[in-house]
């Protein structure tokens, strides 16, 4: 009984974590691109409010991290003893590499915070781990685990399909696409709201079905 409950509760805390994950990390790179654009020249030292602008994104991403974790983690809790070992591990692989790789963009992304002169090279490095790393293991990331939500039943086909193709937007965008990152939190609020909706369905069904 209380394995199963357990179950009932799990995709609510992934769904919960999802949307904050996705808004936290959404508000980031907005921050992030409008303050340092990419491939910008710097002509002198950044302006105070960018610096405000990136403050506010580098404390929001240990936050986006957290909240990733733990989206990552009720989403293994749903699959349970059905989880097929392979992907399971390429998925957890690739979650802990996007947090890895995202916690280091933002590091590169905070030099402009100490030096009077932003380098270009910091720029540069800060969105190639961003677009080039971060992103694509975010890709690999979305492919596992529509695969595993198609195969349990939990992904209908179409939200299966988005899942594929927005894998493929990251895998094949890159740095050539700038915004192309937002892919990856519009794809978790989708999944998100539909976790959230399965964890609904159970009590709707139950009042809907009236004392037996």
């Amino acid at each position: 009984m209380e394995a199963n409950r357990e179950r009932l509760r799990t995709p609510r805390a992934a769904g919960l974590a999802g949307i904050v994950f996705a808004v936290l990390l959404a508000a980031a790179i907005v921050l992030m691109r409008i303050a340092i654009p990419e491939g910008a020249v710097p002509t002198g030292a950044i302006s105070p409010d960018r610096k405000r602008a990136v403050r506010v994104a580098l404390e929001l991403v240990p936050f986006a991290g957290i909240f990733f974790l733990w989206f990552m983690g009720a989403l293994r809790a749903q699959v349970g003893e059905a989880e097929d070992r392979f992907v399971a591990t390429v998925f957890l692989g690739s979650g802990l590499v996007f947090v890895a790789t995202l916690f280091g963009a933002a590091a590169a992304a905070g030099s402009i915070l100490v030096d009077q002169q932003p380098s270009q090279f910091g720029r540069d490095f800060a969105y190639t781990l961003l677009t080039t790393y971060s992103m694509r293991m975010a890709a690999v990331f979305i492919f596992t685990t529509s695969h595993i939500g198609r195969r349990l039943g939990v992904f209908p086909r179409p939200y299966a399909l988005v899942g594929y193709a927005a894998g493929l937007v990251l895998l094949f965008a890159g740095p050539g696409f700038p915004w192309s990152e937002m892919v990856f939190p519009v794809w978790s609020v989708i999944v998100s709201i539909h976790l959230l909706r399965l964890r609904l369905r159970p009590r709707t069904e139950a009042s809907t079905a009236g004392p037996v």
